[in-house]
């Protein structure tokens, strides 16, 4: 090898980034399976010889373009060449095409037999006596939920004040100096000592849990979960009513916000097991119609 190779070695290595770097191993690991040469794949995407030879080699940043052009020659998914667990994991990819196409109910099912595999949630009657309330401020989590196990006679536990505890500091201080990766971490943990420590008891989520999967199995597996619904604009009215000005603070688009967090989120709040609509009732009347639902459909 030349002086001018070396270098030029040398100065590919230092530029190549890990995350490259990882994406030309799994696009070199996928041809590979489908037994294409680089030739091949490259008249089969249309993308010239060279900038694949980049791409895997890691020093290639492609588009979002070139890289939907590979996957499709490759008969894969995008996210199989940008995930890190997918593309050499055979057991994942059977089991994805086990589930590929089935209807929301189907995948429901199939969702509830792995946690009954994996997730120790113990027999039916325990996760009843365990109620978690789930929505976006404003829902009369707080509100509700104290009047619930005060009714229940069991302990009302507010997740938010538990993951304030596990961190040991507030809620402010771990969003500003630690981050959501930190918070989420948090939150977990917090939920985790809260199913070790309460067999009985109502608990307040913070309303972006659901946000987070491995926490909502969580959740779904311990507890028999409430969503308790509003209209956006109960949800704002009700927090500013409570003194909270923040979601109207210097921004003229607070409630298009709040319409676009309820519907990212509503498809995972819709996971609970039961749903209350509390928009234009009383807190008396919310709390009399929870409870009927409550003994109607769990039984408690």
């Amino acid at each position: 090898m030349d002086a001018s190779t070396q270098d030029q070695h040398e100065r590919t290595e230092v530029q190549r980034d890990p995350f490259l770097a990882a994406l030309g191993e799994r696009v070199r690991s996928l041809r590979a399976r489908k037994g294409l040469t680089r030739r091949a794949l490259a008249l089969a995407s249309d993308v010239s010889e060279r900038h694949l030879a980049n791409l895997e080699l890691g020093v290639g940043n492609a588009s979002v373009l070139v890289l939907r052009q590979v996957a499709r020659a490759l008969d894969c998914e995008l996210s199989d060449l940008l995930s890190e667990e997918s593309a050499n994991a055979p057991e994942w990819l059977l089991i994805r095409e086990l589930l590929r196409g089935r209807s929301d109910e189907e995948l429901r099912r199939a969702r509830v037999a792995l946690s009954e595999l994996y997730v120790q949630a113990g027999p039916p009657d325990a996760r009843t006596a365990r109620i978690a309330l789930v929505g976006l401020r404003g829902a009369g989590k707080s509100s509700l939920g104290q009047l619930l196990a005060d009714d229940l006679n069991v302990p009302f536990v507010e997740l938010n004040r538990e993951i304030e505890r596990v961190a040991g500091c507030g809620l402010g201080e771990i969003h500003n100096l630690l981050g959501p990766t930190a918070y989420r971490r948090y939150e977990r943990r917090a939920l985790e000592e809260t199913i070790q420590l309460y067999p009985d008891a109502v608990i307040a989520t913070p309303g972006g849990l659901v946000s987070d999967p491995a926490t909502l199995n969580l959740l779904l597996a311990h507890c028999y979960t409430v969503w308790l619904k509003a209209s956006p604009q109960e949800h704002m009215s009700r927090v500013v009513e409570q003194g909270d000005l923040r979601p109207m603070a210097g921004n003229r688009e607070a409630m298009e916000d709040l319409r676009r967090i309820l519907e990212g989120r509503a498809a995972f709040y819709g996971k609970a097991d039961l749903s209350f609509d509390t928009s234009g009732k009383t807190l008396s009347d919310a709390f009399a119609g929870l409870r009927q639902s409550l003994r109607q459909h769990a039984g408690v």
